[in-house]
């Protein structure tokens, strides 16, 4: 198995990184974590800000709006559950 390119100086927390990427996380999204992470400490990533209701509670325009605000592709062709899918894996 070929080594790893290291993912660069804008991750601040390459181990976790990596560890993300292994268990199939984007790299955009294991990066977002890792640097959250090294503002702070590891533990307290996911319990700052407030809370949101599931997005199954969600409307489908609620949906799609943050689907937009993300650039999720394809969005307004997805349905309700496709929507979901989509930011969850964002």
């Amino acid at each position: 198995m070929p080594a790893r390119k290291d993912p660069g100086p804008s991750v601040k927390d390459p181990e976790l990184y990596e560890k993300l990427r292994d268990e199939g996380n984007s790299k955009e999204k294991s990066a977002r974590i890792a640097n959250a992470a090294a503002n702070t400490s590891r533990s307290a990533v996911g319990h700052k800000g407030g809370s949101s209701p599931a997005y199954e509670e969600w409307t489908k325009e609620e949906l799609q709006e943050r689907a937009r605000e993300l650039e999720v592709e394809g969005r307004s062709s997805m349905s309700k559950d496709e929507l979901i899918e989509a930011l969850r894996d964002h």
